[in-house]
């Protein structure tokens, strides 16, 4: 246990920012399972409209610093070419 006063004010702040990132990483999975979904479903116009939800997520999380950067370019390169392939 932290005894002194800035230990306990990181231990705080360490926490809110644990579960900030756990609250982006989850909705991040959820937003990305829906587009596998849709994608498996064969629902392109709708993938193709939710991609730039997907987009937009994956920005955000790597704003936020919660993903590296080069980790949401990547996936959203990965999944603009899967979509390309299903079309």
């Amino acid at each position: 246990m932290p005894r002194r006063k800035t230990s306990l004010k990181r231990k705080r702040a360490d926490k809110k920012r644990h579960l900030r990132n756990l609250r982006v990483k989850t909705s991040l999975k959820k937003t990305l399972k829906k587009f596998q979904a849709l994608l498996s479903a064969k629902n392109i116009s709708e993938a193709k409209t939710y991609l730039m939800k997907v987009f937009s997520e994956l920005d955000k999380a790597a704003k936020k610093k919660v993903i590296h950067s080069n980790t949401a370019k990547r996936k959203k390169s990965r999944l603009a070419r899967r979509l390309g392939k299903t079309t």
